[in-house]
């Protein structure tokens, strides 16, 4: 098996430790050591630990997507689609032992000048709001505007419940926005 390159091993280290241990709490040296790369190959693929941590959230994004579609695929309405993401985002939570967000964990340990981090977890939240809006503007029964506005209190409900199960470490609150998903739903 081909030993993966020190780009990968980076950001694959620090994936682990920045949602794991948290950004702040992550310094660049032990990402450098649990990789297993020099300082000199480090500094050739990222220019700071910011650099790293938008590498790890790119990533991140893309796998998070690619999950939550392959779990609702199988689903035959938007609506049911929608209403899966629940079923995702248990699976997940399950699995990481309610961790929580990579996106929610790392801008509550964010210092004010970063930036680029910000912006990716603003892509990310974005991109899942857009993704609810699609499906539901597939669904006869809205407007545009009327499934944005349905859209939106989904993806509080979503974002509420990561948090409070992440809080609590139990799936409850997941339980309880898909319910009430589906009451907002029907």
């Amino acid at each position: 098996m081909k030993r993966p390159s020190v780009k990968e091993r980076i950001i694959e280290t620090a994936s682990d430790l920045f949602y794991n241990k948290g950004y702040n709490q992550t310094g660049i040296n032990q990402i450098i050591e649990e990789a297993g790369v020099a300082k000199a190959s480090m500094y050739q693929h990222f220019r700071s630990k910011e650099d790293i941590a938008v590498a790890y959230l790119v990533r991140r994004h893309a796998m998070w997507m690619g999950k939550l579609n392959d779990c609702v695929k199988s689903q035959n309405t938007p609506k049911a689609k929608v209403i899966g993401c629940f079923d995702y985002i248990m699976n997940w939570l399950l699995e990481v032992n309610f961790r929580g967000c990579g996106w929610q964990n790392i801008i509550v340990d964010l210092p004010a000048d970063h930036q680029k981090i910000r912006d990716q977890a603003v892509y990310h939240k974005s991109k899942l709001r857009e993704w609810v809006h699609d499906l539901l503007k597939q669904e006869k029964q809205y407007s545009t505007e009327q499934a944005m506005q349905v859209g939106d209190e989904i993806i509080v409900l979503i974002d509420g419940a990561i948090i409070l199960s992440q809080i609590h470490k139990d799936k409850w609150p997941i339980d309880a926005a898909k319910k009430a998903c589906v009451r907002l739903l029907s």
